[in-house]
């Protein structure tokens, strides 16, 4: 019984000092990772990544649906016109009212 009590003791004991010590280096982790992402250079790459993303993305999707615009079903060929004429018209948006910007 006193082994058991002993060990039971020690294993609060090291929960306690472990969740602290743990709780403390998460927000060392927690605040190097802001300032690192408040970085102006970090967030001009991050943005300039995004944007090249986007572009690469859009001219996929214009060499693909060329290419198989002929071997897809009427109602998917539809929604890619659909989708062409609603980027052609300046609204960037998506069905769920988002935008890529």
């Amino acid at each position: 019984m006193r082994y058991r009590l002993t060990f039971v003791a020690g294993l609060a004991l090291g929960y306690v000092l472990g969740t602290k010590a743990g709780r403390e280096r998460y927000e060392q982790l927690m605040k190097s990772a802001r300032q690192v992402a408040q970085n102006p250079v970090v967030r001009n790459t991050a943005e300039t990544a995004a944007q090249q993303s986007r572009q690469f993305a859009g001219k996929a999707y214009h060499a693909v649906s060329d290419r198989v615009g002929d071997h897809v079903p009427d109602s998917v060929a539809q929604r890619v016109r659909t989708l062409r004429e609603r980027n052609t018209n300046g609204s960037r948006s998506d069905d769920w009212g988002t935008s890529d910007t």
